[in-house]
């Protein structure tokens, strides 16, 4: 039985951990890049490297143009638009957590500079 298709639209596109290493590979390189650059950036067989930007372009995430002999791919960013939205829904659940993280940080850091008096030690005021 023939697998049903996966891809049908940008979210399950980048639902695939390969397909988002390739979009990060995109977007680090600040502009396009050939095929062969991006095999080599991730080190990966050429045949996986196309079959994922095949997905990619399939459903608008990229766009690839002819240079010669070269394709050259590149981030469609109004395509990941959705996403970013629909991520952004969630951040403050994150930032919460980095906010907690970071407060937990700072109490520690606070602690470990200024550590209690035992009750041993007499406290003192200044004059």
């Amino acid at each position: 039985m023939a697998r049903a298709p996966t891809t049908l639209n940008s979210f399950s596109a980048v639902a695939e951990p390969k397909r988002r290493e390739v979009l990060g590979v995109l977007a680090r390189s600040g502009g396009e890049m050939p095929v062969n650059l991006i095999v080599e950036a991730l080190g990966w067989p050429q045949p996986q490297v196309s079959k994922h930007l095949g997905v990619l372009l399939q459903v608008g995430l990229v766009s690839v143009r002819r240079d010669r002999q070269e394709r050259r791919y590149r981030i469609n960013g109004e395509q990941l638009k959705p996403i970013h939205d629909w991520a952004a829904t969630f951040e403050r659940f994150w930032s919460h957590q980095l906010d907690r993280i970071k407060a937990r940080a700072e109490h520690l850091e606070r602690q470990s500079k200024h550590p209690k008096h035992s009750s041993h030690t007499p406290h003192t005021r200044p004059t």
